[in-house]
């Protein structure tokens, strides 16, 4: 307790030193938060609009290498959250983005009984850079959450990809194309779920999956924290 008084932590929706001390969010910035809810896309995850409706307008026509995947937030509900998140160092988002994970898709994430946790890598001088790859936070903090290892040494990204929010659907596939390597040749493993930060047209988590699909992994799905809608 006392260290919560020496080192107080930050909200991951305001920002400002947590209220009550020793939570992980302020309580009032609770409800600020949107969460995915039904009906989802059955394939990615993502938000619908329609009762009825199953598949999203890029999985309708998109054949993904992921068997299926969930998001927990609507995308523009954390955007100012997640980009601290990513550039301003506010690491320690990650303990309660991993724990609201666990607690709200835990659940589900069990019945899919996953192996191990892969965070999606990013290249090795922007690690070095930024201090931190915060998938593999979110990984670390939900496998805690629910006992799943984390494996984040299996896959690499070994070329310098551009952002995929500067690019096209397209430029995005192109973009990514031979990207990530399995980094072992001993991979012995049922199931396996990737890990990230946001979910847009999946281009990023099927480019991960076709180098797992091409070492014989039967199945594979996906959690991020947060999507846009799939309208």
């Amino acid at each position: 307790m006392l260290l919560e008084y020496l080192y107080p932590g930050r909200c991951p929706v305001c920002d400002g030193i947590v209220v009550p001390l020793g939570n992980k969010i302020c309580r009032g910035c609770i409800g600020k938060l949107r969460y995915v809810t039904e009906p989802r896309c059955i394939k990615c995850g993502k938000q619908l609009r329609e009762e009825g409706e199953e598949f999203c307008a890029d999985c309708s026509r998109v054949n993904h290498y992921f068997d299926a995947g969930l998001t927990l937030y609507e995308y523009e509900s954390v955007r100012k959250s997640i980009y601290r998140f990513k550039y301003e160092g506010r690491r320690e988002y990650a303990d309660f983005y991993g724990r609201d994970l666990a607690e709200r898709l835990g659940e589900r994430i069990r019945l899919w009984e996953p192996d191990v946790l892969v965070p999606v890598p990013m290249y090795p001088a922007k690690v070095r850079k930024r201090g931190y790859n915060q998938a593999g936070l979110i990984a670390d903090s939900l496998g805690k959450s629910l006992g799943i290892p984390v494996d984040a040494g299996i896959v690499v990204r070994q070329r310098n990809t551009t952002p995929q929010k500067e690019l096209s659907n397209i430029e995005r596939q192109n973009n990514l194309k031979k990207a990530f390597i399995i980094a072992r040749n001993d991979v012995k493993l049922d199931t396996i779920m990737i890990i990230d930060d946001i979910y847009t047209t999946g281009s990023t988590i099927d480019a991960v999956s076709k180098e797992f699909r091409r070492y014989g992994i039967q199945k594979i799905y996906y959690v991020a924290l947060a999507s846009g809608n799939g309208f």
